[in-house]
């Protein structure tokens, strides 16, 4: 088992910023491929952001490529999502996951059944 717990969710204006943070617990953090996801009000849960278990690749949502970056510090078992740029459609529970094994470098992780621990998420409101 993986213990997922998000922060750094609250309430900001339209173009600002927050940094999310997932500190997880149980297994060896660096065996784990990690992403974002959100589910906005009336919506299905969507891809935000992933990356690789090594921290060298990250892939995007379309939505927010050049506005949010993920990372991690493995050695705090630790991932990041910095939002940059928020904009009310950004409003949404984010949630980070978790999923154990090789991560294949053509593939794009971002598909919901393909996490295995989630996190219980952190409320993320951006006012007009």
């Amino acid at each position: 088992q993986v213990q997922l717990v998000e922060s750094g969710g609250g309430l900001v204006q339209a173009g600002g910023s927050l940094r999310l943070s997932c500190a997880a617990s149980g297994r060896t953090f660096s065996h784990f491929i990690m992403a974002w996801f959100r589910r906005a009000p009336g919506k299905e849960r969507e891809f935000v952001a992933a990356i690789s278990r090594d921290g060298l690749r990250t892939y995007y949502a379309d939505s927010v490529k050049g506005r949010f970056t993920t990372s991690r510090d493995n050695p705090k078992n630790t991932v990041f999502l910095q939002m940059n740029s928020l904009n009310p459609e950004d409003t949404a529970v984010y949630y980070c996951a978790a999923r154990e094994g090789i991560d294949y470098s053509g593939i794009v992780y971002e598909g919901i059944a393909m996490y295995d621990f989630w996190g219980q998420g952190t409320q993320v409101t951006v006012s007009s």
